[in-house]
């Protein structure tokens, strides 16, 4: 590679042969690898870590690889690939349309799966900070960090992420049930009201007048939007 500094892989492979043996093969190729085994592991790992581009076993410990999809593309354009025992183009369609930007069937060559790395890597732009601002907000999507008038405000994890849906969808009316989705997973069984806890903690670090909120808005009747 050309590259003075070598672009970041996260590869999560439940199988430790497999896993070793991609590790070393895209080593060799001059990447910087980073890995592990589990689902759960690899949300934290790619947070921290901020890869280039991530590889992920569809099936696998913890969480499965079509969830961290879902997940990391709410908070990273960062390319994906797959990688799946299974070959079923409904099973292709899926990864897609979790947020996967490819698709690589077991068993697979590893000039195959090099070749897809850097096929993703050129089609993927040299990524800055990702700046947001609402009025005096600053909002670092890339970075997951807020400023309010200059000052960073820290924010919980789902505080962030819901802040972060509303963002990208400045603008539109979400619903409680959709925020929830989006945020919290389709598994959640807790009470929709949480969403209104979270807007109300968003405000009071945010809104100059928590009471009366220039940007985080109550659509009565309906959910929330972002103005």
């Amino acid at each position: 590679m050309n590259d003075s500094k070598p672009h970041t892989l996260l590869v999560v492979e439940d199988e430790k042969l497999l896993l070793d043996l991609l590790a070393h093969h895209l080593e060799q190729e001059g990447y910087r690898i980073v890995t592990c085994m589990r689902g759960d592991e690899a949300i934290e790992l790619a947070r921290r870590e901020r890869p280039d581009l991530c590889i992920f076993d569809v099936m696998l410990p913890g969480l499965d690889g079509l969830s961290i999809c879902r997940i990391l593309r709410r908070e990273s354009d960062v390319p994906i690939i797959l990688l799946t025992a299974r070959a079923a183009e409904i099973d292709r369609v899926i990864g897609l349309d979790n947020g996967a930007d490819d698709y690589v069937v077991k068993p697979f060559s590893l000039p195959e799966l090099t070749a897809r790395v850097r096929a993703a890597l050129r089609r993927t732009p040299q990524r800055q900070s990702n700046r947001l601002n609402i009025g005096s907000i600053e909002v670092d999507m890339t970075g997951r960090r807020v400023f309010r008038d200059g000052t960073e405000v820290r924010l919980s994890h789902k505080e962030f992420e819901l802040l972060a849906v509303l963002l990208r969808n400045r603008g539109a009316v979400l619903s409680r049930e959709m925020l929830i989705t989006q945020v919290w997973g389709f598994d959640f069984t807790g009470d929709v009201r949480t969403i209104d806890v979270h807007m109300r903690w968003l405000r009071e670090k945010l809104e100059a007048d928590p009471s009366h909120p220039a940007h985080l808005q109550t659509v009565r009747g309906v959910g929330y939007r972002v103005d």
